[in-house]
C-alpha cells in the first residue's frame, strides 16, 4: 500500500514540477507512515514540509497544491491536508482486502523483499573471549545480532554470521595461569590466586580434568614465596611476570596443553550455549590464524609504509588521533608482542578482502571508545570506514525480585546465559532481550518473563497463535470445509471494525520488517507482534468465527489464518517459536 501511495505522490510532484518549474529533490527524509491516531488517516506524508524548505514555500499551501495533483485511485477514499502541511490519506474500506490473498500466496515469505539484491554482508556478534561461560550480558548481544541478521536476510541481503574467537593474547594467558594455579592447589600447594585471575567454579572444574589426565606431572619445584608475592597484588606488571614465570616453569608443550585445555573446554561450552539458544554461525574465525597467517604483520607493515606508525618508549604507535580518535594507540608493545588492536585491524581489513561489501559489528556499549580507532585504521589502510557499521548493545541487568544480580567473569559471581535460558525458556529470553532499542539499558524482569499472563508480551503473542490453531482444529472437528487458497472466500464480508483494523495491521507488516532491517531495530517487530496479538484477541472476543454462513465463515477463517501466518513469520525473525498449544 505504501508503494501505491508513493507512486501517487510521485506523479503529483512530477506534475507540480512542470506546472511551476520547481526544482526540488526527494530524499530519505520524505516519509509515508501510518499515524498512531486513525483520525489522521490510514497513512500520512510529510513531503510538503520537506520540499517547502528547499523551495522556500509555505508548506501548507504546497500541500494543497500536491493534493490537487494526486491522481484518482480506487483504493483512496479521500486525501486531506492537516496541521502545518501533512498530507493524510484515507483508504476505502475494501482497500485492504487483497492483503489476505497476498499473504496466502506468499506464506512464510510474506514481509520479505529483494531490496538487498544479494549484497554480501558479514555480521559479527557475541565474540566473547573464551575465558568463561556466556553470561546474561552476552545473551543480549546474541539475541540482537541474530535478529538483525534474520531481518537483513528477509529483505534480500546475503548474510554470513561470524564469531571472532580471541584464542591468543594476554587474557588467554591469564586463563592459563589461573588453571595452573588451581591445578597446583589440587597437587597440595597452598596458593592464593591473584585478584585478577579467573576465579569461577568452571576454572576448578577444568583444573580437575587436567589433574585427572596428567596427575602431578605438571607440578614444578617452584619457589613458593614467589607465587604468593604475585598472588598478593593486582599490579598488571606482576601478573605479566607470573605469566612469564609459568611459561618458563612448564615449558612450551606443557604450557600449550594447559592453554588449549581451557580454550577448548570453554569454547565448546560457548558453542553449545549458543546452539541451545537457537543461534548458529557461518564461521568461527580464529585470532590465532591471523597471527600464523601473517595478516597482522602485513597490516603493521602497510601502516608503517603509509606513514601512520611511529616509535615511542620502545613501542609502535598508530596515529589514530589524525582521524578523530582521542589519542594514538599502541599496535606493538615494547616487548615486541602485537596488541589486540593490531589483530582487530587485520581482522577488519580481511573482512572486506574476503568479498563483503558491508560489515556489521555488534559490541557491548563499554566498547564505544573503540569505534574511532578501528575506523581510523581502516581509513589508513585505504578501506572506506562507512562500509563498517558498529552497533552498540547495553548489557542487561537481571533482577530477582528487587535485588540486582552482580556479574563478574573473573570473580565467578555471575548468572550464565544457560542458567537464564533454563529458568525462563529460550523464547521469553530471546524476546525480552530485543524488546528495547539495543543502546537502551535493559532491566530483565525475571518474574514477568516466566509469567503466563497477558502482561508477558511473548506469552500474549504465542497465545494468539495457539488460539488460532485451536479455532482451526475445532473447525475440522465440526466438519467444516476450508482450503487456505487465494480467492477462496468473499472477503468483502469482512466489515466489522475489528476486521478492518486487523487488515490494516497486516498490510503494514512488510514496511515494519523493512524499516526494522535497514535501521537495525528488531524491537519494532516485537512491538508490531504485540499490537497484532492484541488486535486478534480483541477480534476473538468480539466475533464468532465458526458461524453457519459458509461465505462469512470462510472469510473470517481466512483472515485469522493469515494473522497466524504473520505472527509465525515475525516470531521466526526474532528466533521465537510459534506453539500450536499452550
Amino acid at each position: 500500500m505504501k508503494q501505491h501511495l508513493q507512486q501517487l505522490l510521485n506523479e503529483a510532484l512530477d506534475k507540480l514540477r512542470k506546472q511551476e518549474s520547481l526544482d526540488f529533490t526527494i530524499d530519505n527524509s520524505v516519509k509515508i507512515e501510518q499515524p498512531r491516531d486513525n483520525r489522521h488517516g490510514d497513512f500520512s506524508s510529510n513531503c510538503a514540509l520537506v520540499i517547502a524548505t528547499q523551495i522556500n514555500s509555505n508548506p501548507r499551501e504546497l500541500a494543497d497544491k500536491i493534493v490537487n495533483n494526486i491522481p484518482k485511485s480506487e483504493l483512496v477514499e479521500k486525501t486531506e491536508v492537516a496541521g502545518p502541511g501533512f498530507i493524510n490519506f484515507f483508504l476505502n474500506k475494501h482497500s485492504y482486502l487483497e492483503i489476505i490473498n497476498n499473504i496466502l500466496d506468499a506464506g512464510e515469505k510474506y514481509g520479505c523483499s529483494d531490496f538487498g539484491k544479494g549484497e554480501p554482508i558479514l555480521i559479527e556478534f557475541v565474540s566473547a573471549n573464551p575465558t568463561g561461560p556466556l553470561h546474561i550480558g552476552h545473551g543480549r548481544g546474541a539475541a540482537y545480532g541474530a535478529a538483525v541478521a534474520n531481518l537483513l536476510e528477509a529483505i534480500g541481503y546475503k548474510v554470513d554470521r561470524e564469531y571472532y574467537v580471541n584464542d591468543a593474547g594476554r587474557q588467554m594467558d591469564i586463563l592459563a595461569i589461573s588453571l595452573w594455579l588451581r591445578y597446583l592447589q589440587l597437587c597440595g600447594h597452598e596458593i592464593t590466586l591473584p585478584v585478577k585471575a579467573y576465579q569461577g567454579e568452571y576454572i576448578k572444574s577444568i583444573a580437575e580434568k587436567i589433574y585427572s589426565d596428567k596427575g602431578k606431572s605438571l607440578q614444578r619445584d617452584i619457589p613458593e614465596q614467589s607465587i604468593l608475592e604475585y598472588s598478593d597484588t593486582t599490579d598488571e606488571k606482576q601478573l605479566d611476570e607470573l605469566i612469564k614465570y609459568t611459561k618458563t616453569a612448564l615449558g612450551e608443550d606443557n604450557y600449550r596443553y594447559i592453554f588449549d585445555s581451557g580454550l577448548n573446554e570453554i569454547l565448546e561450552e560457548i558453542r553449545t550455549d549458543l546452539q541451545d539458544f537457537g543461534i548458529t554461525y557461518s564461521n568461527w574465525y580464529s585470532e590465532r590464524s591471523l597471527l600464523s597467517g601473517n595478516q597482522v604483520n602485513n597490516c603493521i607493515k602497510q601502516l608503517k609504509e603509509n606513514g601512520y606508525l611511529y616509535e615511542k618508549d620502545g613501542a609502535l604507535w598508530f596515529c589514530s588521533s589524525k582521524y578523530g580518535d582521542e589519542k594514538d594507540r599502541v599496535v606493538v608493545r615494547d616487548s615486541g608482542q602485537a596488541t589486540y588492536f593490531a589483530s582487530d585491524i587485520a581482522y577488519h581489513k580481511l573482512k572486506f578482502e574476503r568479498g563483503y561489501t558491508r560489515a556489521i559489528d555488534i559490541w557491548g556499549a563499554d566498547h564505544h571508545g573503540y569505534i574511532a580507532r578501528i575506523k581510523a585504521a581502516l581509513s589508513a589502510l585505504g578501506v572506506d570506514p562507512e562500509k563498517l557499521d558498529i552497533l552498540l548493545v547495553q548489557f542487561a541487568s537481571l533482577f530477582r525480585g528487587k535485588e540486582k544480580v552482580q556479574m563478574s567473569t573473573r570473580s565467578g559471581q555471575f548468572v550464565t546465559l544457560k542458567e537464564l535460558r533454563e529458568e525462563v525458556g529460550k523464547d521469553a529470553t530471546r524476546y525480552f532481550y530485543i524488546m528495547r532499542k539495543s543502546e537502551q539499558h535493559l532491566d530483565f524482569d525475571l518474574e514477568l518473563a516466566k509469567s503466563q499472563s497477558n502482561d508477558n508480551p511473548v506469552y500474549y503473542i504465542q497465545y494468539a497463535h495457539a488460539r488460532i490453531c485451536s479455532v482451526l482444529h475445532q473447525m475440522h472437528e465440526k466438519g467444516f470445509d476450508f482450503t487456505p487458497e487465494a480467492g477462496n472466500a468473499e472477503f468483502s464480508l469482512l466489515i466489522e471494525p475489528q476486521e478492518q483494523s486487523l487488515l490494516a495491521n497486516l498490510a503494514g507488516y512488510p514496511d515494519i520488517v523493512h524499516a526494522a532491517a535497514i535501521n537495525y531495530e528488531p524491537h519494532h517487530v516485537a512491538y508490531y507482534l504485540r499490537d497484532l496479538a492484541n488486535e486478534f484477541h480483541t477480534y476473538y472476543n468480539a466475533c464468532q468465527f465458526l458461524v453457519e454462513s459458509e461465505q462469512l465463515r470462510k472469510a473470517r477463517i481466512s483472515l485469522i489464518f493469515v494473522v497466524r501466518q504473520v505472527i509465525r513469520n515475525g516470531l521466526n525473525l526474532l528466533g521465537v517459536s510459534a506453539p500450536e498449544k499452550m
